[in-house]
């Protein structure tokens, strides 16, 4: 187990890997149709969009959030 005090972290892992990998397989399939070695071309594209999700997460987190809350707390 992970301490919690990394739980950002993990959190901004899990969803940047969900996210990258479902926009990378949708995208790739729009682009491309079902190609033959789609799957080996979705999973590059995944990977790349992965290394530049993980990190603009890490960036971004703290300000959307503080975003949302502004928004779900109007006065």
């Amino acid at each position: 187990m992970v301490s919690v005090k990394y739980l950002h972290q993990v959190q901004a892992a899990l969803l940047s890997g969900f996210m990258s990998f479902i926009m990378s397989g949708a995208i790739t399939f729009i682009n491309l149709g079902w190609v033959e070695h789609f799957f080996f071309i979705w999973i590059h594209a995944w990977l790349v969009a992965y290394a530049i999700a993980f990190p603009t997460i890490l960036l971004v987190f703290p300000f959307a959030r503080k975003l949302a809350i502004k928004i779900a707390v109007r006065p």
